[in-house]
């Protein structure tokens, strides 16, 4: 039965599986600019590090974290792009 806080739509999927700090922030940074306002991304990301950084990188940012899960050496963030006022 999968968890119903999880999101089950998402525009974008980073599967930053392997890359080591900083890249899968770097990634994350990338592929959210790419996404028009309102957009979520999916990120799957083994790098331990991603959780703290990730997590950091949202709550200072326009950006919503949805919902971020771990599952042993696996980390999956779902977020959502905020409104950018240029």
């Amino acid at each position: 039965m999968s968890d119903p806080s999880v999101p089950e739509n998402y525009d974008e999927l980073l599967d930053a599986s392997g890359l080591n700090c900083p890249l899968p922030l770097l990634k994350t940074k990338q592929s959210l600019n790419k996404l028009a306002s309102g957009q979520v991304l999916k990120v799957i990301a083994t790098d331990a590090g991603s959780w703290r950084d990730i997590q950091v990188f949202v709550n200072n940012s326009v950006n919503e974290l949805l919902c971020a899960e771990q599952d042993k050496d696996q980390y999956c963030y779902w977020i959502k792009k905020g409104i950018v006022n240029d």
